[in-house]
């Protein structure tokens, strides 16, 4: 099982994201496949090792960027391309959970990105990477 901690600033909109995403994951019978709950980003840092990867919002892009400069964080930390956001679907964060997570055990690179996805804010994509 894939534990995902998704995170925006203040924790209002990814509260409402997530527990959408986890009604979807009853829906599609996915409950032993992916876990999804969320966290303010000012105090996910304690959160952490419980998750696998932490996905956060396009607009914490910079305070990420900051973390991961001060810190080495042991899991991957990934922000979402904005239209990803937008439009989330579970099936569609699973598999770049997926994905991330085995670059990141190759890499131990922070923020974790795709290929030529180094800057969050040019990403078009609304789907998982590897489905464009």
């Amino acid at each position: 099982m894939i534990k995902i901690l998704l995170c925006c600033g203040g924790g209002f909109s990814s509260s409402f994201v997530a527990e959408r995403m986890k009604k979807e994951i009853q829906n599609l019978g996915m409950e032993d496949d992916v876990m999804i709950e969320f966290s303010p980003f000012s105090i996910a840092k304690n959160r952490f090792l419980e998750f696998d990867i932490v996905v956060c919002c396009p607009h914490l892009n910079i305070y990420v960027k900051q973390l991961v400069e001060k810190e080495d964080i042991p899991i991957p930390i990934y922000v979402l391309p904005p239209r990803m956001y937008g439009n989330m679907e579970i099936k569609e964060i699973y598999q770049d959970a997926c994905d991330l997570i085995q670059m990141f055990q190759e890499t131990h690179q922070n923020p974790v990105h795709f290929p030529h996805e180094d800057n969050v804010l040019r990403i078009t994509r609304q789907c998982a990477y590897r489905h464009q």
